[in-house]
């Protein structure tokens, strides 16, 4: 009898079945899983392309109107037309323009820089040369500015203070970059040294000296040249003309001018001293309840400096964050002095290291647990020989993640334990068959093996494409999303053609070797008996030739009322929807704006105000304030622009929690449970205080933005006071702020032109003297030996004078006759008020009104859409507020609203996704038609997807899980897990109807055979949900899965049959002749 025909499924099976080569492939491939194991970067989160530039423009002298229109608005004009921008930003402040470039997602951050510069180049003579616009600074950022250690120098010496904590962090910045592999390092806080000349204006103007003479004097005694070298007896000798100034008293020392035929010495006008500089931050570290988890005191407060090092482009965070931990504790009693304290208040290499080995751990025991399962089903060689297919599969897909460029993350992993569930399919079926063949008696293993891989090769081949198709187009999500979630579908996909050709070329070899010495006559029958008779009770009335139709509608009907009913578990908010739920963080942030023109020291004792309630709460083991400038930024505040932060109004806090392992709250329930009293306290001082969580993906400007447009930018600010009222009208909204200042008070120095002119006295010498007494002007600089950093001479009025107008206004400037006449005589002095800033987007006027949601649903979505109502009432010149949800105002002349934030992120993204669902389903279709021949059989089998509806919606309302991201990736995955299971049991009908078997008969006994592969594989990607079911993030994956893959999987193995009976039962003889 001649064998029937091997397909290529079988013939690959057959090659490799007594090959030498076999196991040596198993080998490589365990190899190259070790390797990328090994070199492959770890982190926490992926690595996502986005840069950002910032263009700084000087303009000093002129209003915010006027850098709006001769700066900004040119220049976002300019580089608006570089290719690859995805928004323009900008803010035009009084004196300065601060312009933001963002580029759209993967843009290559070189190339893209190149672009800008090029533009800014090529574009340097838009302006007039002498309006005074200063050249343009350009400074970009992007992922790996964004610093993976922080550490923290305090001391309770009261000997030591902020100063001598600066010189030790510069000690420590030039040994940590020795660190190969790192990139930036920073510190913030503490004062540098600096030369004061503090000047005394009474002396000046009794020993007739003027700012200039005293600015020239420095100037002319600081200089040295290299001259020429002399020959002296054939020896070349080097000559260098003059000296720099190398300590403090030489400066005192130099003569500044001659009165009444006497030397007048600097240090007759003015006090020189060398130590730090004037404040203009303060940073502090302290202790709270929960201090004792890192080993420190609770209730310290000590003055204190942060040392941030970020890490080079694709380098390791975890080996890196190690590498600087050991090079600094190395230091200590050498570089770092005893009673200097130093405390790791940021260490996300650990972070990293700590989630990457726990998913690891993960992805092992859930390897096992399959394997178990397939033991407990089948048996222990069987399972043994699942379980190597898997490891083999893994391995080889964690190198082929590795060479396309991922890093091991918690996605990248995430999405290697979600896809075991659906990597051992392959395997299951083809020793799941082999098996059965077995067990029908009176065959060879060797000879059954290619035959029965065969069989199901078609349909496994088919099916494992379906789920790529389902998958892959996720990797096309465009905006921040797309790249973060890219490893769960390319990861996936990778995967399934791996376990494909793992499951044709390993799984038969070890089957034949593993299963050669099995005895399969004492196994029971392959088909199921009890099987058989269960299903032929449950689908016979569906069967039946008179009541059967009516019967079958009736049970579409109930599945269709069940999906409609599962769906509006949506609408009436047992389900809510959101982009993703947070993480349970070891941090978060309190960001504070005090009210413009607010002192340092105010802004510091409001800091120390909320520090102090914080330092009571027992879940906080330290924080750091940091007064007048950000804290060290993490991606989320690269995005929002934090590292801008900077003046006397704004301060931040660093709230570092203790453990999760040691607590029992969640940061996300700590971060709700601490604003309202940081609220309360921020409202005795005017402050707006927010508390900034780590997102859980990729951050935006605020949860909630309401960007106000609008033909008059006065008429917009009136338009946000509006919805800033609807805003604090709307249940739990919190954290809201606007874009738009307080009022601040300024002062007008107007020069008297003519009486200056008559003098002599140019505006400019009057100008420049005022702006050095008031902010110091770095004359010349100390060239000692020793000194690392450079050290200024300043020239300025004691901080006791600068805040006294009557000193300024006695300030003498020389005259053309040689006189010293008083300012007084010559500007007068007027009050009026500090410009608002004008904000820019994508070159259009725009005012930012912001806030947060904090309430039960704890999604902005539904705070977006509550506010929103609310907004219907507010009218503009007797026209309604126009509101636009999905793009910028198609009319911008008209007063409107674009809402942005997360619902931007979320539309972008689900409206990507459902996009890629519809292109998966239309591939899947494709695949089918061209497997099947038919037009309307894919339809049969693609309709259980929606009943995956009806176990997706009610397992997040009863775990009271918000629906998110991963939730509808579970969706997607779903699709294609569904109809792989709907392939193998319409293939097998039809297997049965050309084997002589009735329509009835074929449909019963799909179902009945079909059943233990079915569930089995259902069951191994349940069992790899469940070990994501714990995860904050990916918890709406699992629930998917798991709740999905349950109802849908048992429905379909009703559905599917009775439907196909449906289609078939007037086309048999197609059937049969296909």
């Amino acid at each position: 009898m001649n064998e029937p025909a091997l397909g290529i499924s079988g013939r690959i099976a057959k090659q490799f079945l007594s090959t030498q080569i076999t196991p040596l492939l198993a080998l490589v491939g365990l190899l190259l899983g070790l390797f990328a194991v090994l070199v492959t970067p770890r982190e926490e989160d992926p690595q996502i392309n986005v840069t950002f530039a910032n263009v700084f423009i000087a303009f000093p002298g002129a209003s915010a109107q006027q850098v709006e229109d001769l700066v900004s608005t040119p220049a976002e004009q300019v580089l608006s037309e570089i290719e690859g921008i995805k928004h323009i930003y900008s803010v035009s402040n009084p004196g300065m323009a601060v312009i933001t470039v963002e580029f759209k997602v993967g843009e290559n951050r070189t190339d893209a820089l190149v672009r800008l510069y090029n533009k800014i180049a090529a574009n340097q003579d838009w302006l007039p040369s002498n309006l005074g616009v200063l050249t343009p600074l350009i400074k970009p950022k992007g992922i790996d500015d964004v610093p993976i250690v922080t550490l923290t120098l305090w001391t309770e010496d009261p000997e030591r203070g902020s100063f001598e904590l600066k010189q030790v962090a510069h000690a420590i910045e030039a040994e940590l970059k020795r660190v190969s592999g790192s990139r930036d390092i920073y510190t913030l806080g503490g004062a540098e040294q600096v030369v004061k000349v503090l000047l005394d204006s009474e002396k000046l103007a009794g020993s007739n000296i003027s700012l200039d003479d005293l600015r020239r004097a420095l100037q002319a005694s600081n200089s040295a040249r290299d001259a020429v070298n002399l020959v002296n007896n054939n020896e070349e000798i080097q000559v260098i003309a003059g000296t720099f100034l190398t300590h403090a008293d030489e400066v005192g020392e130099l003569i500044v001018g001659v009165n009444a035929g006497k030397p007048v010495y600097l240090r007759d006008v003015a006090s020189v001293e060398r130590g730090a500089d004037s404040p203009e931050t303060y940073v502090s570290f302290g202790t709270a309840k929960g201090a004792a988890a890192k080993g420190l005191a609770a209730g310290v407060r000590a003055p204190a400096v942060t040392v941030a090092i970020a890490k080079q482009p694709g380098t390791n965070a975890v080996d890196i964050a190690t590498k600087v931990i050991e090079r600094f504790e190395k230091l200590r009693g050498t570089v770092v002095p005893e009673g200097v304290n130093v405390t790791v208040t940021r260490n996300y290499g650990a972070t990293a290291k700590e989630k990457s080995e726990k998913l690891m751990i993960k992805l092992m025991i859930e390897t096992v647990a399959v394997a178990v399962l397939i033991g407990l089903v089948l048996g222990w060689r069987e399972a043994f020989i699942v379980g190597t297919a898997v490891v083999i599969t893994l391995a080889i897909t964690l190198f082929a993640s590795w060479a396309y460029g991922f890093t091991l993350n918690r996605v990248s992993l995430f999405a290697l334990i979600f896809s075991i569930g659906i990597l051992v399919d392959d395997a299951i079926v083809v020793v799941e068959n082999i098996h059965r063949h077995m067990q029908e008696g009176g065959k060879k293993l060797l000879d059954v093996i290619p035959v029965a891989v065969d069989e199901v090769g078609g349909p496994t081949i088919l099916a494992t494409f379906t789920v790529i198709a389902a998958l892959l187009p996720m990797a096309f999500v465009s905006g921040l999303m797309g790249p973060y979630m890219s490893p769960i579908p390319i990861n996936a996909s990778m995967g399934m053609l791996i376990s494909l050709a793992v499951a044709y070329i390993l799984t038969p070899w070890m089957t034949g070797k593993v299963l050669g010495t099995v005895d399969f006559s004492h196994h029971q029958p392959s088909h199921d008996h009890k099987l058989k008779t269960f299903f032929t009770r449950l689908m016979s009335p569906f069967l039946d030739d008179k009541k059967g139709g009516r019967r079958r509608i009736g049970l579409l009907a109930v599945i269709t009322l069940l999906i409609f009913l599962s769906a509006s578990l949506v609408v009436v908010k047992l389900v809510v929807l959101k982009m993703l739920p947070f993480d349970n963080k070891g941090e978060f942030q309190v960001v504070v704006d005090m009210p413009e023109g607010s002192s340092l020291e105010q802004t510091s004792r409001v800091l120390n105000e909320l520090a102090d309630y914080l330092q009571g709460v027992e879940q906080v083991t330290d924080y750091q304030i940091y007064a007048g400038t950000a804290a060290p930024i993490n991606f989320n505040g690269l995005v929002r622009q934090y590292y801008l932060r900077e003046g006397a109004a704004v301060g931040d806090i660093q709230v570092n929690l203790t453990d999760k392992h040691h607590r029992t709250e969640k940061s996300h329930d700590i971060a709700l449970a601490v604003r309202p009293h940081l609220q309360k306290i921020a409202d005795q001082y005017g402050a707006s205080v927010k508390v900034v969580e780590v997102p859980p993906g990729p951050p935006v400007m605020s949860s909630l933005v309401a960007e106000v447009y609008g033909m008059d930018y006065a008429g917009q600010l009136k338009v946000a006071k509006q919805v800033q009222k609807t805003f604090e009208t709307t249940a739990d909204i919190v954290d809201i702020d606007t874009s738009v200042e307080a009022a601040q008070k300024r002062l007008v120095l107007e020069v008297d032109r003519q009486k200056a002119a008559l003098l002599g006295v140019a505006q400019d010498s009057i100008a420049s003297a005022i702006d050095t007494v008031l902010r110091g002007e770095d004359v010349v600089f100390l060239h000692g030996q020793g000194i690392k950093y450079a050290v200024p001479i300043r020239v300025e009025f004691p901080p006791e004078l600068k805040d006294k107008m009557s000193s300024v206004l006695a300030l003498r400037v020389r005259s053309s006759s040689g006189a010293l006449i008083p300012m007084s005589e010559l500007v007068k002095v007027q009050q009026a008020a500090r410009e608002h800033s004008v904000y820019h987007k994508d070159l259009l006027p725009v005012v930012y009104v912001m806030g947060d949601m904090a309430g039960k649903t704890d999604s902005p979505l539904y705070g977006m859409f509550d506010i929103s109502k609310g907004l219907d009432a507010i009218t503009v010149y007797g026209d309604a507020l126009r509101q636009f949800f999905f793009s910028a105002p198609d009319d911008p002349y008209f007063y409107s609203i674009k809402w942005d934030g997360e619902w931007q992120i979320t539309y972008e993204t689900f409206r990507d996704m459902g996009i890629a669902y519809g292109v998966g389903m239309i591939l899947i279709y494709l695949l089918i038609v061209a497997q099947f021949r038919s037009y309307l059989v894919p339809l049969v089998i693609m309709s259980p997807i929606p009943l995956t509806v009806i176990g997706v919606m009610p397992g997040h309302a009863l775990l009271g899980a918000q629906f998110t991201a991963t939730s509808m990736i579970g969706m997607i995955a779903l699709a294609g897990i569904i109809v792989r299971n709907s392939i193998l049991l319409v293939d097998f009908i039809n297997e049965q109807v050309r084997a002589g078997s009735g329509l009835k008969e074929a449909v019963i006994n799909a179902s009945a055979v079909r059943t233990k592969p079915i569930v089995l594989t259902a069951l191994a990607a349940m069992v790899g949900a469940f070990f994501i079911v714990d995860d904050p993030i990916f918890s709406g994956l699992a629930v998917s899965l798991i709740f999905g893959i349950l109802v849908s999987t048992l429905l379909t193995l009703i559905l599917i049959p009775l439907m196909y009976y449906m289609y078939a039962q007037n086309r048999v003889a197609q059937i049969l002749a296909s």
